[in-house]
C-alpha cells in the first residue's frame, strides 16, 4: 500500500460511505500519543461552504479542501502534553494510511504555522470558523474523497537509501 499511497488534492463527487468516514476516524482515535495523553481532538466538517471557507484558511495548497468529500480538523492541547504536535501527526498519519487501505485519497495540509493571505495566523482563521477553543493547537486539516487523479506507484528503486546510516552517521552520505 505504501508504494501506490499519494497526498490527493483532487477528488470526484462520489461519497464517502459512514463506514469509512469511522473507519477513518478510529484510526485517529487509535494513534499513540506520548505518556498516553491523548492530547488530539478532531473537527469533522462535511458542509461544503463551510470546506470553501476553510480552504480560504492559507494562500497556498489548501485549495484541495473545497473539493473535498469530507475534511477532519486536527487539533492538540499544548496542556495536556508537551509532545502535542507529535500526538496530533501521528493521528493525522493514522487517518492518512487507513484512508488509502480503503482507497480513499487524502491529503494533509498544514495550518500550524501558515498564515492567510491577509497575515492572520491560519490557525487562527480555523479556530474562529469552527468554534475551536484558544487553548487547542489547530495542526493540520487533512482531506479526504475518491481520488480524481491517476498516479503512478512509486519506484522502489528510487528510494533513497543514502539517507539511511546503519550504526552511526555515514559522513560519505549525500546530506
Amino acid at each position: 500500500m505504501l508504494l501506490t499511497r499519494h497526498s490527493i488534492r483532487r477528488y470526484t463527487s462520489q461519497p464517502v460511505s459512514g463506514d469509512d468516514v469511522k473507519t477513518i476516524l478510529e484510526a485517529a482515535l487509535l494513534a499513540p500519543t506520548s505518556k498516553n495523553a491523548r492530547s488530539w481532538q478532531f473537527v469533522v466538517v462535511e458542509d461544503k461552504e463551510m470546506l470553501q471557507r476553510l480552504s480560504e484558511c492559507k494562500p497556498s495548497y489548501a485549495t484541495s479542501i473545497k473539493d473535498a468529500t469530507f475534511a477532519v480538523v486536527v487539533t492538540a492541547s499544548p496542556e495536556r502534553s508537551e509532545a502535542f504536535v507529535e500526538d496530533a501527526t501521528v493521528a493525522a498519519i493514522f487517518m492518512h494510511l487507513q484512508a488509502a487501505a480503503l482507497g480513499i485519497g487524502s491529503c494533509w495540509v498544514q495550518v500550524r504555522g501558515r498564515f492567510s493571505a491577509d497575515g492572520e495566523p491560519s490557525e487562527d482563521v480555523v479556530r474562529d470558523l469552527l468554534g475551536i477553543p484558544h487553548d487547542m493547537a489547530v495542526e493540520c486539516i487533512m482531506t479526504f474523497g475518491y481520488s480524481a487523479e491517476t498516479r503512478k506507484p512509486v519506484d522502489p528503486a528510487k528510494l533513497q537509501w543514502e539517507k539511511v546510516h546503519i550504526g552511526t552517521w555515514r559522513h560519505d552520505a549525500a546530506e
